[in-house]
């Protein structure tokens, strides 16, 4: 272990993150399960890279079978990206139906923004301060990891961000409207300083917030808002996309908003690097005769074939009703456990979140060390939120009750462990 991480220190540079305090040597997947190098088995309860299991064959071998036959662009015509494209927005609705592929969730996202630039004319964008939309330079100015070197760009604002905790507007019920009359302050604000409102971005789960559990109507008035303004709704569904939520395909319509255009990402090709916006026509017109956008890897066949088995076996396992069935079992286990450091359990399908709260204040400490705790049980899981006081866990589409079962044995397991 140690030896690995000097290598990565002297060939990858300083700071480069890893999980939990003892790092895990990955070496094998299958299904739900990962094997570190001395053969301990792990259920993983955070992946959504690989969204229908560790390995799954069909993927593999798709992935294979067109590695032998042609990997290439699309400046060169090929049906596979035709054929994938129609199978993807025939899930879709809204009139989103034409499709950009790229390679990584970022890169969608920043797609995105530039969309609202072509279609408005205007630069200015709205954001919640709790988020994480990727990695670009343009959109890591929507994030809150680490703020940019001199500061967030002046043509971008960040709205406080939905909380079960700490709501906008002082209680859950006020929270949609005083969410919205914060996106309404901010659009003003652009407008003022001459940027003018081209879009909000968000996650229709609000993942990286710590998925507060807001309902469905909740962004109706910030949707008014914004439609009023002229800008544009970006859903980043890199999270719950791909029937995540259980309930439906994507988390915008579980939410029940209309967006103008769609990034999708990490669950796409279950670990092979592919991700897309979908968009109507009218926004992809506006953003492909104003950039000309070509990527040299994007919608490549291979590509196109791992996220083409990726939609088979999501149909074909029934994934969707499963996450539905099994993250419904498994939220109702999660509320059922008792300890005075939890606040609240919250989930949509096979994503939840546990928020450790100690005398009113996000207890973060708590939560850092129940991650380990559930490293050293062989369940890993990871946390988010504003403290990092939320635990989270977002495990494979294969999951079932047993591994549920097997989970919320072993996080009672490791509250057990923290004072009281």
């Amino acid at each position: 272990m140690n030896d690995i991480l000097a290598r990565r220190a002297r060939l990858l540079g300083p700071n480069v993150p890893t999980f939990y305090d003892e790092p895990v040597h990955i070496v094998r997947g299958q299904g739900v399960w990962l094997w570190d190098a001395q053969g301990r088995r792990y259920l993983d309860c955070y992946n959504n890279v690989a969204h229908v299991g560790h390995g799954h064959p069909k993927v593999v071998e798709a992935i294979c079978r067109q590695s032998a036959v042609l990997n290439t662009h699309t400046r060169y015509l090929h049906e596979g990206i035709l054929d994938y494209a129609e199978r993807l927005t025939a899930r879709f609705g809204h009139g989103l139906s034409q499709v950009i592929m790229v390679c990584t969730g970022s890169e969608a996202n920043d797609i995105l923004l530039r969309m609202a630039q072509a279609v408005t004319g205007r630069t200015g964008f709205i954001a919640t301060d709790n988020t994480y939309h990727g990695n670009t330079w343009a959109v890591s100015q929507l994030s809150s990891r680490r703020p940019p070197i001199g500061g967030h760009a002046p043509n971008i604002r960040r709205v406080p961000a939905p909380d079960s905790l700490d709501p906008p507007g002082g209680s859950l019920a006020a929270q949609p409207e005083a969410f919205a009359g914060n996106v309404a302050r901010a659009i003003a604000e652009l407008e003022a300083a001459g940027f003018g409102f081209a879009g909000f971005m968000f996650c229709p789960i609000f993942a990286n917030e710590g998925l507060p559990g807001v309902a469905p109507g909740f962004l109706d008035a910030t949707a008014r808002v914004v439609r009023r303004a002229g800008g544009l709704l970006l859903a980043d569904e890199v999270q719950p996309g791909f029937g995540r939520v259980g309930s439906h395909w994507w988390g915008h319509d579980r939410l029940g908003v209309v967006p103008d255009a769609v990034s999708l990402g990490k669950p796409m090709g279950n670990g092979h690097p592919v991700a897309a916006v979908v968009a109507r026509p009218d926004v992809m017109a506006a953003f492909r005769n104003a950039f000309g956008y070509f990527n040299t890897f994007g919608g490549n066949p291979v590509s196109c074939a791992a996220a083409s088995a990726v939609l088979d076996v999501i149909e074909e396992e029934g994934l969707i009703p499963r996450a539905a069935e099994t993250g419904a079992y498994m939220l109702e286990r999660l509320r059922a456990l008792r300890h005075p450091l939890i606040h609240e359990a919250r989930g949509a399908g096979l994503f939840f979140a546990v928020e450790l709260v100690r005398d009113g204040q996000p207890a973060a400490a708590e939560a850092g060390a129940t991650v380990e705790a559930m490293r050293r049980r062989g369940v890993l899981i990871g946390r988010i939120g504003r403290a990092q006081h939320i635990l989270k866990l977002r495990p494979p589409m294969p999951f079932g009750r047993a591994e549920a079962d097997l989970a919320v044995a072993a996080l009672a397991e490791s509250l057990a462990e923290l004072p009281a």
